[in-house]
């Protein structure tokens, strides 16, 4: 009995009290295990598990969005729409003569209006969340209408911007954003390892994390607790849009690229990894650590699937059914 006592508490602090995540847990082996024995020889390659962690920190950054929103009963359809146009607008930067020269010139003038492009995303994103967030909490509009609306509405600028084709020619500072390595791993999986941490921080640690929960579990008792309820939700999908920026910088670095439809599928999957991890669609419930156990076990299991040679319409399909599994898991989970 001694010696099983202090280890309890250290099990229910690594699951955070969630059967969710050890039912991720026993998924995601379940999927290696299942595509290691239909195929090995191609599964188990270094370059399947490296082009692995150039794609997942994308979808990945889009799905810890996906699951902010879903914190206060919400969604935000328009994260991708907000990817895309973040990338766009930072491309047209580049396209400025006087960018393009200091850019040419030398190093210092290509790592100066990266970091310069990087924050002109963040911006875009940051007033696209805006957008969101003034539509549902202080216009009192449905979020999946408001943002089903102004995901469209994004989609519709960044093409008035393009023109349709897409943007290229991008620095090879933008491109090993997407492409390059730290320390022999991805640089894409490093970005998605600080954001996971400091999401985790802020929704654990900080008062709006926490704001953020209570009014998704009940949002009488945060308006008699005081919390202004509009002003959390507005600062959520402020993060929200920051966040789909930051996936658009990673998806146009990794294609070297921006047009407004990349991406396209990367919705429905990011709604699936955020429920499947454990987000209660109406509210109140989300964790970081579900949302990259399913994240994971969902890339093994798209990875292997196309290794198999399935189609793409075909793999879509499986996402979709999925998600309405899962749904009615959770659904029935609640029930008991």
């Amino acid at each position: 009995m001694t010696s099983q006592t202090p280890t309890r508490p250290l099990i229910q602090r690594l699951l955070g009290r969630d059967a969710a995540v050890a039912q991720l847990i026993v998924i995601t082996l379940l999927i290696f295990a299942v595509m290691t024995a239909l195929n090995p020889d191609k599964f188990l390659r270094y370059y399947n598990f490296e082009s692995i962690s150039y794609i997942m920190p994308e979808l990945g950054i889009l799905s810890i969005a996906m699951m902010i929103a879903m914190l206060t009963g919400g969604i935000d359809l328009s994260v991708v729409g907000i990817a895309n146009l973040a990338a766009i607008v930072a491309g047209l930067y580049f396209r400025l003569p006087a960018v393009q020269e200091a850019v040419a010139a030398g190093a210092t003038g290509m790592v100066f209006h990266t970091v310069a492009a990087v924050l002109i995303a963040l911006l875009v994103g940051l007033a696209a969340g805006a957008v969101n967030g003034i539509l549902i909490a202080r216009l009192r509009i449905i979020p999946i209408l408001a943002t089903l609306g102004t995901g469209q509405v994004f989609a519709g600028l960044a093409l008035v911007l393009t023109g349709g084709p897409a943007i290229v020619g991008f620095p090879q500072t933008w491109a090993w954003i997407g492409t390059g390595k730290i320390l022999g791993l991805a640089t894409p999986l490093w970005v998605l390892v600080v954001v996971a941490v400091l999401v985790a921080i802020l929704l654990a640690r900080t008062v709006l994390g926490v704001n953020l929960m209570l009014i998704g579990t009940n949002p009488r008792a945060a308006l008699f607790a005081g919390i202004r309820s509009g002003r959390m939700i507005l600062y959520s999908y402020m993060l929200t849009g920051v966040l789909s920026a930051i996936a658009g910088v990673l998806l146009s670095g990794r294609t070297n690229s921006a047009k407004a439809d990349f991406g396209a599928s990367y919705l429905l999957q990011a709604v699936l990894i955020a429920v499947l991890g454990g987000t209660n669609p109406a509210g109140g419930k989300g964790r970081v650590t579900g949302v990259l156990l399913a994240l994971v076990a969902l890339m093994l299991l798209s990875s292997g699937l196309q290794i198999m040679r399935m189609s793409n319409f075909l793999i879509d399909a499986v996402w979709g059914g999925f998600l309405v599994i899962v749904i009615a898991i959770n659904y029935l989970r609640s029930q008991k």
